[in-house]
Protein backbone atom coordinates (compact mmCIF):
# COMPACT_ATOMS: atom_id res chain seq x y z
CA UNK A 1 0.00 0.00 0.00
CA UNK A 2 1.35 3.81 -0.68
CA UNK A 3 2.13 5.93 2.04
CA UNK A 4 -0.68 8.34 2.52
CA UNK A 5 2.00 11.39 1.01
CA UNK A 6 2.42 9.09 -1.75
CA UNK A 7 -1.60 9.06 -2.42
CA UNK A 8 -1.94 13.00 -1.81
CA UNK A 9 0.79 13.78 -3.91
CA UNK A 10 -1.39 11.13 -7.06
CA UNK A 11 -4.78 12.86 -5.88
CA UNK A 12 -3.54 15.97 -6.51
CA UNK A 13 -1.93 15.17 -9.91
CA UNK A 14 -5.22 13.82 -11.31
CA UNK A 15 -7.05 17.30 -9.42
CA UNK A 16 -4.53 19.23 -11.45
CA UNK A 17 -4.78 17.33 -14.68
CA UNK A 18 -8.48 17.71 -14.50
CA UNK A 19 -8.07 20.94 -14.58
CA UNK A 20 -5.67 21.25 -17.21
CA UNK A 21 -7.74 19.43 -19.54
CA UNK A 22 -11.28 20.99 -18.97
CA UNK A 23 -10.85 24.26 -17.86
CA UNK A 24 -10.41 27.11 -20.61
CA UNK A 25 -11.01 30.05 -18.61
CA UNK A 26 -7.30 31.49 -18.12
CA UNK A 27 -7.69 33.17 -14.23
CA UNK A 28 -9.84 30.38 -12.84
CA UNK A 29 -7.29 27.82 -14.38
CA UNK A 30 -4.39 29.97 -12.69
CA UNK A 31 -6.25 29.53 -9.19
CA UNK A 32 -6.77 26.21 -9.40
CA UNK A 33 -2.92 25.61 -10.26
CA UNK A 34 -1.86 27.72 -7.67
CA UNK A 35 -4.04 26.51 -5.13
CA UNK A 36 -3.10 22.86 -5.91
CA UNK A 37 0.44 23.38 -5.84
CA UNK A 38 0.55 25.28 -2.70
CA UNK A 39 -1.48 22.58 -0.45
CA UNK A 40 1.18 20.00 -2.69
CA UNK A 41 3.72 21.61 -1.35
CA UNK A 42 2.36 22.34 2.24
CA UNK A 43 2.74 25.93 1.55
CA UNK A 44 1.35 29.08 3.21
CA UNK A 45 1.38 31.55 0.44
CA UNK A 46 2.45 31.96 -3.47
CA UNK A 47 1.70 33.74 -6.63
CA UNK A 48 2.05 32.63 -10.43
CA UNK A 49 3.19 35.08 -12.92
CA UNK A 50 3.16 35.51 -16.42
CA UNK A 51 5.17 37.23 -19.04
CA UNK A 52 2.41 39.20 -21.47
CA UNK A 53 3.91 41.65 -24.78
CA UNK A 54 1.99 44.59 -23.62
CA UNK A 55 2.32 44.06 -19.65
CA UNK A 56 5.68 42.51 -19.80
CA UNK A 57 6.05 40.15 -16.16
CA UNK A 58 3.41 40.82 -13.58
CA UNK A 59 1.36 38.51 -10.99
CA UNK A 60 -1.47 37.22 -12.45
CA UNK A 61 -3.23 34.92 -9.38
CA UNK A 62 -1.54 35.16 -5.70
CA UNK A 63 -3.12 33.04 -2.82
CA UNK A 64 -2.18 33.90 0.98
CA UNK A 65 0.16 37.32 0.66
CA UNK A 66 0.03 40.12 2.55
CA UNK A 67 -0.84 43.47 0.44
CA UNK A 68 2.29 44.94 1.09
CA UNK A 69 4.20 42.04 0.27
CA UNK A 70 1.94 41.75 -2.78
CA UNK A 71 2.91 45.00 -3.72
CA UNK A 72 6.97 44.69 -3.17
CA UNK A 73 6.74 41.41 -5.46
CA UNK A 74 4.79 42.87 -8.13
CA UNK A 75 7.31 45.90 -8.07
CA UNK A 76 10.30 43.10 -8.26
CA UNK A 77 8.70 40.87 -11.05
CA UNK A 78 8.29 44.49 -13.32
CA UNK A 79 12.09 44.58 -13.00
CA UNK A 80 12.38 41.29 -14.28
CA UNK A 81 14.25 40.90 -18.09
CA UNK A 82 11.79 39.51 -20.29
CA UNK A 83 14.18 37.27 -21.84
CA UNK A 84 15.12 34.41 -19.57
CA UNK A 85 16.26 30.68 -20.01
CA UNK A 86 14.95 27.76 -18.64
CA UNK A 87 15.79 28.40 -15.70
CA UNK A 88 13.85 31.86 -15.94
CA UNK A 89 12.76 31.46 -12.05
CA UNK A 90 14.89 33.72 -10.20
CA UNK A 91 14.94 31.39 -6.54
CA UNK A 92 18.04 32.87 -5.59
CA UNK A 93 17.05 36.50 -5.56
CA UNK A 94 13.35 35.72 -4.49
CA UNK A 95 14.70 33.73 -0.97
CA UNK A 96 17.46 36.45 -0.60
CA UNK A 97 14.67 38.93 -1.00
CA UNK A 98 12.40 37.17 1.26
CA UNK A 99 15.08 36.84 4.38
CA UNK A 100 15.93 40.18 3.75
CA UNK A 101 12.24 41.43 4.25
CA UNK A 102 11.63 38.96 6.78
CA UNK A 103 14.12 38.22 8.79
CA UNK A 104 14.73 34.88 7.80
CA UNK A 105 11.36 33.68 8.18
CA UNK A 106 10.36 33.07 4.64
CA UNK A 107 11.58 30.68 2.15
CA UNK A 108 9.95 30.33 -1.34
CA UNK A 109 10.67 27.34 -4.05
CA UNK A 110 9.62 28.65 -7.91
CA UNK A 111 10.30 27.06 -11.46
CA UNK A 112 9.36 28.05 -14.59
CA UNK A 113 6.73 27.81 -16.67
CA UNK A 114 7.77 26.43 -20.23
CA UNK A 115 5.39 25.53 -23.24
CA UNK A 116 7.33 24.56 -26.44
CA UNK A 117 10.47 25.80 -25.33
CA UNK A 118 9.46 28.93 -24.35
CA UNK A 119 8.72 30.59 -20.69
CA UNK A 120 5.58 31.51 -20.79
CA UNK A 121 5.10 32.23 -16.77
CA UNK A 122 6.70 31.03 -13.04
CA UNK A 123 5.41 29.65 -9.51
CA UNK A 124 6.39 30.61 -6.19
CA UNK A 125 5.24 28.37 -3.64
CA UNK A 126 5.98 30.24 0.06
CA UNK A 127 7.28 29.01 3.54
CA UNK A 128 6.55 31.13 6.61
CA UNK A 129 8.51 29.94 8.64
CA UNK A 130 13.10 28.58 8.19
CA UNK A 131 12.86 25.68 6.24
CA UNK A 132 14.08 24.32 2.47
CA UNK A 133 12.33 22.58 0.15
CA UNK A 134 13.59 18.90 -0.40
CA UNK A 135 14.45 17.53 -3.84
CA UNK A 136 11.60 15.89 -4.22
CA UNK A 137 9.27 19.07 -3.36
CA UNK A 138 11.42 20.38 -6.57
CA UNK A 139 10.47 16.58 -8.32
CA UNK A 140 7.10 17.16 -7.70
CA UNK A 141 6.49 20.61 -8.65
CA UNK A 142 8.41 20.47 -12.14
CA UNK A 143 6.50 17.23 -12.45
CA UNK A 144 2.98 19.05 -13.61
CA UNK A 145 4.61 22.70 -13.86
CA UNK A 146 5.00 22.35 -17.92
CA UNK A 147 1.85 20.76 -18.30
CA UNK A 148 0.33 23.51 -17.02
CA UNK A 149 2.45 25.44 -19.13
CA UNK A 150 0.58 23.85 -21.83
CA UNK A 151 -2.80 24.51 -20.30
CA UNK A 152 -1.89 28.36 -19.84
CA UNK A 153 -0.66 28.02 -23.75
CA UNK A 154 -3.98 26.69 -24.62
CA UNK A 155 -6.35 29.05 -22.30
CA UNK A 156 -4.59 32.07 -23.52
CA UNK A 157 -5.22 31.01 -27.15
CA UNK A 158 -8.65 30.23 -26.65
CA UNK A 159 -8.87 33.50 -24.97
CA UNK A 160 -7.36 35.26 -28.00
CA UNK A 161 -9.71 33.16 -30.46
CA UNK A 162 -12.92 33.89 -28.25
CA UNK A 163 -11.43 37.76 -28.72
CA UNK A 164 -10.83 37.44 -32.11
CA UNK A 165 -14.61 36.17 -32.82
CA UNK A 166 -15.30 39.03 -30.15
CA UNK A 167 -13.99 41.31 -32.74
CA UNK A 168 -15.11 39.54 -35.60
CA UNK A 169 -18.57 39.52 -34.72
CA UNK A 170 -19.04 43.31 -34.16
CA UNK A 171 -16.67 43.82 -37.08
CA UNK A 172 -19.15 41.91 -39.46
CA UNK A 173 -22.35 43.83 -37.44
CA UNK A 174 -20.86 47.51 -37.76
CA UNK A 175 -20.70 46.84 -41.51
CA UNK A 176 -23.52 48.63 -43.74
CA UNK A 177 -23.71 45.92 -45.99
CA UNK A 178 -24.38 42.54 -46.13
CA UNK A 179 -22.30 39.80 -45.54
CA UNK A 180 -23.07 36.49 -46.14
CA UNK A 181 -19.93 33.74 -45.34
CA UNK A 182 -19.94 30.38 -46.83
CA UNK A 183 -18.69 27.12 -46.81
CA UNK A 184 -16.83 24.80 -49.37
CA UNK A 185 -19.95 23.22 -49.92
CA UNK A 186 -22.01 26.58 -50.72
CA UNK A 187 -23.81 26.12 -47.22
CA UNK A 188 -24.49 29.28 -45.27
CA UNK A 189 -22.17 29.63 -42.20
CA UNK A 190 -22.61 33.18 -40.84
CA UNK A 191 -24.57 36.06 -41.55
CA UNK A 192 -24.25 39.54 -40.30
CA UNK A 193 -26.80 41.68 -39.28
CA UNK A 194 -27.05 43.91 -41.80
CA UNK A 195 -27.88 40.80 -44.50
CA UNK A 196 -30.48 39.49 -42.35
CA UNK A 197 -32.41 43.10 -42.19
CA UNK A 198 -32.36 43.47 -46.10
CA UNK A 199 -33.87 39.58 -46.44
CA UNK A 200 -36.23 40.25 -43.76
CA UNK A 201 -34.93 36.64 -41.91
CA UNK A 202 -33.70 35.77 -39.07
CA UNK A 203 -29.92 34.61 -38.11
CA UNK A 204 -31.43 30.63 -37.30
CA UNK A 205 -33.22 30.61 -39.90
CA UNK A 206 -30.24 30.99 -42.56
CA UNK A 207 -27.50 29.32 -41.09
CA UNK A 208 -26.67 25.54 -42.49
CA UNK A 209 -28.72 26.90 -46.04
CA UNK A 210 -27.85 26.22 -49.01
CA UNK A 211 -26.29 29.11 -51.07
CA UNK A 212 -29.84 28.45 -53.56
CA UNK A 213 -31.89 28.95 -51.05
CA UNK A 214 -30.83 31.89 -49.68
CA UNK A 215 -30.32 33.85 -52.79
CA UNK A 216 -33.37 33.44 -55.28
CA UNK A 217 -33.57 35.88 -58.00
CA UNK A 218 -36.53 36.99 -59.88
CA UNK A 219 -35.80 38.16 -63.75
CA UNK A 220 -32.92 38.66 -65.43
CA UNK A 221 -29.84 38.65 -63.21
CA UNK A 222 -25.96 39.70 -64.63
CA UNK A 223 -22.93 38.19 -63.62
CA UNK A 224 -21.50 35.09 -62.26
CA UNK A 225 -23.62 32.78 -60.30
CA UNK A 226 -21.72 31.98 -57.18
CA UNK A 227 -21.69 27.78 -57.50
CA UNK A 228 -20.29 28.35 -61.61
CA UNK A 229 -17.35 30.61 -59.53
CA UNK A 230 -16.32 27.90 -56.79
CA UNK A 231 -15.90 26.15 -59.98
CA UNK A 232 -13.52 28.42 -61.23
CA UNK A 233 -11.83 29.19 -57.88
CA UNK A 234 -10.67 25.51 -57.53
CA UNK A 235 -9.32 25.09 -61.08
CA UNK A 236 -8.14 28.56 -61.42
CA UNK A 237 -7.77 29.97 -58.39
CA UNK A 238 -9.62 33.23 -60.10
CA UNK A 239 -10.19 36.95 -58.23
CA UNK A 240 -13.86 38.56 -56.96
CA UNK A 241 -16.42 38.31 -59.06
CA UNK A 242 -19.70 39.76 -58.49
CA UNK A 243 -23.71 38.98 -59.42
CA UNK A 244 -26.37 41.62 -59.65
CA UNK A 245 -30.04 41.39 -59.63
CA UNK A 246 -33.46 41.50 -57.79
CA UNK A 247 -33.11 39.47 -54.67
CA UNK A 248 -36.44 37.61 -53.55
CA UNK A 249 -37.22 38.09 -49.43
CA UNK A 250 -38.90 36.09 -46.82
CA UNK A 251 -42.33 37.60 -45.59
CA UNK A 252 -43.48 38.42 -49.06
CA UNK A 253 -41.47 41.87 -49.63
CA UNK A 254 -40.81 43.26 -52.73
CA UNK A 255 -37.29 41.94 -54.41
CA UNK A 256 -34.89 43.82 -53.77
CA UNK A 257 -32.25 45.19 -55.79
CA UNK A 258 -28.46 43.97 -54.51
CA UNK A 259 -25.25 43.62 -55.80
CA UNK A 260 -23.48 41.04 -54.50
CA UNK A 261 -19.58 40.71 -54.58
CA UNK A 262 -17.47 37.37 -53.52
CA UNK A 263 -14.21 36.16 -52.97
CA UNK A 264 -12.58 32.85 -52.16
CA UNK A 265 -10.40 32.26 -49.02
CA UNK A 266 -7.57 29.44 -49.42
CA UNK A 267 -6.18 27.65 -47.07
CA UNK A 268 -2.08 27.55 -46.88
CA UNK A 269 -2.49 23.96 -49.24
CA UNK A 270 -4.83 26.08 -51.87
CA UNK A 271 -8.01 24.22 -51.05
CA UNK A 272 -10.85 26.54 -50.70
CA UNK A 273 -11.74 27.50 -47.18
CA UNK A 274 -14.81 30.12 -47.55
CA UNK A 275 -16.42 32.19 -49.98
CA UNK A 276 -17.25 35.63 -48.19
CA UNK A 277 -19.98 37.50 -49.95
CA UNK A 278 -20.89 40.99 -49.61
CA UNK A 279 -24.50 41.89 -50.07
CA UNK A 280 -24.58 46.04 -51.29
CA UNK A 281 -28.35 47.17 -51.80
CA UNK A 282 -28.30 48.92 -54.68
CA UNK A 283 -32.29 50.20 -54.63
CA UNK A 284 -31.11 54.17 -55.03
CA UNK A 285 -28.72 53.44 -57.77
CA UNK A 286 -31.20 51.62 -59.74
CA UNK A 287 -33.59 54.83 -58.60
CA UNK A 288 -30.85 57.31 -59.43
CA UNK A 289 -30.45 55.18 -63.17
CA UNK A 290 -33.89 55.31 -63.91
CA UNK A 291 -34.26 59.10 -63.21
CA UNK A 292 -31.55 59.49 -65.31
CA UNK A 293 -32.78 57.31 -68.31
CA UNK A 294 -36.58 59.48 -67.18
CA UNK A 295 -34.48 62.72 -67.23
CA UNK A 296 -33.38 62.01 -70.67
CA UNK A 297 -36.58 61.17 -72.43
CA UNK A 298 -38.00 64.58 -70.85
CA UNK A 299 -35.21 66.43 -71.73
CA UNK A 300 -34.94 64.85 -75.35
CA UNK A 301 -38.85 65.50 -75.68
CA UNK A 302 -38.80 69.18 -74.22
CA UNK A 303 -35.98 70.36 -76.47
CA UNK A 304 -37.25 68.48 -79.34
CA UNK A 305 -41.10 70.18 -79.73
CA UNK A 306 -39.35 74.51 -79.59
CA UNK A 307 -36.61 73.48 -81.30
CA UNK A 308 -39.28 71.88 -84.14
CA UNK A 309 -41.31 74.92 -83.81
CA UNK A 310 -38.06 77.81 -84.42
CA UNK A 311 -36.84 75.67 -87.21
CA UNK A 312 -40.24 75.22 -89.27
CA UNK A 313 -41.41 78.77 -88.33
CA UNK A 314 -38.24 79.89 -89.82
CA UNK A 315 -37.85 77.56 -92.83
CA UNK A 316 -41.54 79.42 -93.55
CA UNK A 317 -40.31 82.83 -93.43
CA UNK A 318 -37.55 81.75 -95.82
CA UNK A 319 -39.43 80.87 -98.45
CA UNK A 320 -39.02 82.50 -102.02
CA UNK A 321 -41.90 81.55 -103.31
CA UNK A 322 -44.54 83.00 -100.73
CA UNK A 323 -44.32 86.88 -99.65
CA UNK A 324 -45.56 87.04 -96.15
CA UNK A 325 -47.27 90.18 -95.07
CA UNK A 326 -46.25 92.05 -91.59
CA UNK A 327 -49.04 90.36 -89.42
CA UNK A 328 -47.84 87.21 -90.23
CA UNK A 329 -43.84 87.80 -89.98
CA UNK A 330 -44.84 89.41 -86.92
CA UNK A 331 -47.02 86.40 -85.46
CA UNK A 332 -44.06 84.05 -87.08
CA UNK A 333 -41.47 85.81 -85.06
CA UNK A 334 -43.33 86.11 -81.77
CA UNK A 335 -43.63 82.15 -81.51
CA UNK A 336 -39.72 81.95 -82.20
CA UNK A 337 -39.12 84.41 -79.37
CA UNK A 338 -41.27 82.49 -77.00
CA UNK A 339 -39.58 78.91 -78.31
CA UNK A 340 -36.07 80.57 -77.68
CA UNK A 341 -36.87 81.53 -74.25
CA UNK A 342 -38.67 78.67 -73.17
CA UNK A 343 -35.09 76.73 -74.29
CA UNK A 344 -33.43 79.73 -72.81
CA UNK A 345 -35.33 79.14 -69.32
CA UNK A 346 -34.97 74.89 -69.55
CA UNK A 347 -30.96 75.34 -70.53
CA UNK A 348 -30.70 78.03 -67.32
CA UNK A 349 -32.80 75.24 -65.20
CA UNK A 350 -30.60 73.08 -66.16
CA UNK A 351 -27.20 74.92 -65.30
CA UNK A 352 -28.39 76.03 -61.90
CA UNK A 353 -29.00 72.45 -61.12
CA UNK A 354 -25.62 71.50 -62.04
CA UNK A 355 -24.21 74.88 -60.33
CA UNK A 356 -26.12 73.32 -57.13
CA UNK A 357 -24.68 69.92 -57.48
CA UNK A 358 -21.34 71.39 -57.68
CA UNK A 359 -21.49 73.67 -54.69
CA UNK A 360 -24.54 75.66 -54.14
CA UNK A 361 -26.22 78.86 -55.68
CA UNK A 362 -24.39 82.25 -55.50
CA UNK A 363 -26.93 84.90 -53.69
CA UNK A 364 -27.02 88.75 -53.83
CA UNK A 365 -29.08 89.28 -51.05
CA UNK A 366 -30.82 93.17 -50.89
CA UNK A 367 -33.83 94.80 -49.25
CA UNK A 368 -36.59 92.95 -51.09
CA UNK A 369 -40.54 94.14 -51.76
CA UNK A 370 -42.03 90.90 -51.74
CA UNK A 371 -45.89 92.79 -52.14
CA UNK A 372 -44.16 94.48 -54.93
CA UNK A 373 -42.62 91.80 -56.77
CA UNK A 374 -45.71 89.30 -56.57
CA UNK A 375 -47.86 92.76 -57.96
CA UNK A 376 -45.62 92.53 -60.67
CA UNK A 377 -45.22 88.55 -61.53
CA UNK A 378 -48.99 88.65 -61.60
CA UNK A 379 -49.41 91.13 -63.99
CA UNK A 380 -46.95 89.65 -66.16
CA UNK A 381 -48.62 86.19 -66.11
CA UNK A 382 -52.67 87.36 -66.76
CA UNK A 383 -52.05 87.05 -70.10
CA UNK A 384 -50.92 83.26 -69.93
CA UNK A 385 -53.73 82.55 -67.17
CA UNK A 386 -56.72 81.89 -68.84
CA UNK A 387 -59.61 81.29 -66.81
CA UNK A 388 -58.11 81.75 -63.46
CA UNK A 389 -57.80 85.29 -61.51
CA UNK A 390 -54.49 86.08 -60.03
CA UNK A 391 -55.28 87.46 -56.68
CA UNK A 392 -52.47 88.51 -54.36
CA UNK A 393 -53.71 88.16 -50.52
CA UNK A 394 -50.31 90.07 -49.37
CA UNK A 395 -50.96 93.16 -46.67
CA UNK A 396 -49.76 96.56 -48.05
CA UNK A 397 -47.51 96.79 -44.87
CA UNK A 398 -45.98 93.85 -45.50
CA UNK A 399 -42.29 93.79 -44.25
CA UNK A 400 -39.37 93.47 -46.41
CA UNK A 401 -37.26 91.19 -46.52
CA UNK A 402 -33.59 90.51 -47.05
CA UNK A 403 -33.41 88.38 -50.30
CA UNK A 404 -32.11 87.86 -53.93
CA UNK A 405 -34.48 89.92 -55.52
CA UNK A 406 -33.31 87.56 -59.07
CA UNK A 407 -33.42 84.57 -56.98
CA UNK A 408 -36.55 84.77 -55.29
CA UNK A 409 -38.59 86.15 -58.66
CA UNK A 410 -37.32 82.63 -60.33
CA UNK A 411 -38.49 81.17 -57.19
CA UNK A 412 -42.05 82.86 -57.30
CA UNK A 413 -42.22 82.53 -60.99
CA UNK A 414 -41.91 78.40 -60.66
CA UNK A 415 -44.51 78.27 -58.26
CA UNK A 416 -46.99 80.24 -60.01
CA UNK A 417 -46.41 78.72 -63.23
CA UNK A 418 -46.87 75.24 -61.91
CA UNK A 419 -50.72 76.50 -60.37
CA UNK A 420 -51.28 77.81 -64.47
CA UNK A 421 -49.55 75.03 -65.92
CA UNK A 422 -51.61 72.11 -63.92
CA UNK A 423 -55.00 74.83 -62.56
CA UNK A 424 -57.35 74.89 -65.85
CA UNK A 425 -59.92 76.35 -63.54
CA UNK A 426 -60.42 78.36 -60.08
CA UNK A 427 -58.28 81.23 -58.80
CA UNK A 428 -54.54 81.36 -58.30
CA UNK A 429 -53.62 83.00 -55.28
CA UNK A 430 -50.56 84.66 -53.37
CA UNK A 431 -50.86 85.06 -49.43
CA UNK A 432 -48.95 85.87 -47.12
CA UNK A 433 -48.07 86.31 -42.64
CA UNK A 434 -45.31 88.01 -41.35
CA UNK A 435 -43.46 87.05 -38.25
CA UNK A 436 -41.03 88.40 -35.65
CA UNK A 437 -37.73 87.31 -37.46
CA UNK A 438 -39.56 85.46 -40.49
CA UNK A 439 -42.25 86.23 -43.61
CA UNK A 440 -44.31 82.69 -44.65
CA UNK A 441 -45.74 83.02 -48.37
CA UNK A 442 -47.96 80.42 -50.10
CA UNK A 443 -49.36 79.94 -53.71
CA UNK A 444 -52.14 78.35 -53.90
CA UNK A 445 -54.71 77.13 -56.76
CA UNK A 446 -57.67 74.87 -57.68
CA UNK A 447 -56.06 72.11 -59.66
CA UNK A 448 -56.03 68.43 -58.90
CA UNK A 449 -53.10 68.90 -56.46
CA UNK A 450 -50.82 66.89 -55.00
CA UNK A 451 -51.23 62.71 -55.14
CA UNK A 452 -49.69 61.94 -51.27
CA UNK A 453 -47.29 59.41 -52.53
CA UNK A 454 -45.90 62.13 -54.70
CA UNK A 455 -45.29 64.67 -51.59
CA UNK A 456 -41.95 63.21 -50.43
CA UNK A 457 -40.74 63.49 -53.99
CA UNK A 458 -41.65 66.51 -55.02
CA UNK A 459 -38.78 68.64 -54.05
CA UNK A 460 -36.21 65.73 -55.71
CA UNK A 461 -34.37 66.74 -58.77
CA UNK A 462 -35.93 65.55 -62.19
CA UNK A 463 -39.04 64.07 -60.46
CA UNK A 464 -42.15 64.33 -62.22
CA UNK A 465 -45.18 62.11 -60.93
CA UNK A 466 -47.05 59.88 -63.10
CA UNK A 467 -49.78 61.58 -64.48
CA UNK A 468 -48.49 65.52 -65.40
CA UNK A 469 -45.47 63.60 -66.75
CA UNK A 470 -48.31 62.21 -69.51
CA UNK A 471 -50.38 65.76 -69.65
CA UNK A 472 -48.00 68.45 -69.47
CA UNK A 473 -44.84 69.82 -70.21
CA UNK A 474 -41.78 70.33 -67.75
CA UNK A 475 -37.94 68.51 -66.54
CA UNK A 476 -39.03 68.34 -63.10
CA UNK A 477 -36.72 70.96 -62.50
CA UNK A 478 -38.85 73.34 -61.19
CA UNK A 479 -39.42 72.45 -57.26
CA UNK A 480 -35.94 70.79 -56.94
CA UNK A 481 -34.89 74.51 -57.73
CA UNK A 482 -37.60 76.44 -55.87
CA UNK A 483 -36.49 74.25 -52.50
CA UNK A 484 -32.66 74.96 -53.31
CA UNK A 485 -33.56 78.93 -53.53
CA UNK A 486 -35.46 78.96 -50.61
CA UNK A 487 -32.81 76.65 -47.99
CA UNK A 488 -30.28 79.12 -49.85
CA UNK A 489 -31.80 81.55 -47.72
CA UNK A 490 -31.98 80.03 -44.71
CA UNK A 491 -35.93 79.12 -45.36
CA UNK A 492 -38.36 75.98 -45.50
CA UNK A 493 -40.51 74.84 -48.26
CA UNK A 494 -43.30 72.44 -48.14
CA UNK A 495 -46.41 70.83 -49.60
CA UNK A 496 -49.75 72.16 -47.11
CA UNK A 497 -51.17 68.59 -47.16
CA UNK A 498 -54.13 69.79 -45.45
CA UNK A 499 -55.59 72.04 -47.86
CA UNK A 500 -57.92 70.11 -50.05
CA UNK A 501 -59.27 72.18 -53.10
CA UNK A 502 -56.14 72.17 -54.92
CA UNK A 503 -52.45 72.87 -54.53
CA UNK A 504 -50.73 75.05 -51.71
CA UNK A 505 -47.06 75.44 -51.24
CA UNK A 506 -45.70 77.55 -48.98
CA UNK A 507 -42.36 78.54 -47.78
CA UNK A 508 -40.01 80.77 -45.28
CA UNK A 509 -37.68 83.54 -45.88
CA UNK A 510 -36.18 85.15 -42.34
CA UNK A 511 -36.72 88.92 -42.97
CA UNK A 512 -32.93 89.13 -41.72
CA UNK A 513 -30.02 87.68 -43.57
CA UNK A 514 -28.55 85.26 -41.69
CA UNK A 515 -24.60 86.35 -41.10
CA UNK A 516 -21.59 83.87 -42.86
CA UNK A 517 -19.89 82.15 -40.39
Amino acid sequence: MLPDYRVRQRDYLLEILRALTKELDLPVLLTRILRITVEMLSGHAGFIALLDDDRGWHIAVHQGLPEALYSYIENWMAMLPEEMGEDGARVPEMNKMLSDISMGMISSVGISMIAQGQVIGQIYVFRNYRTTFSQNDYSLLNSFANQAAIAVRNAKLYKEIKDHNLRTTALLDSVADGIVILGPDLHVVRVNAAFCKLINASPGSLLGQSYESVFQWQGVKKGLPIDEACHDWRCHHREEMFIEGDMKRVGGLPPLPVSINYAPLFTSDGSLLNIIASVRDISRHRAAEDLKTGFMSVISHELKTPIALIKGYASTLRRDDVNWDKSMVDESLAVIEDEADHLAAMVEDLLDATRLQAGGLALRPTELDIDALVEDLLKKHTLEAKHQPLITHLPHDFPLVYADPTRINQLLTNLISNSLKYADIGSIEVSGEAYDDAVKICVADHGPGFDPIDVPHAFDRFYRADHSSKTTKGTGLGLFLSKSIVEAHGGKIWIDETYRVGAKICFTLPRFFPKPL
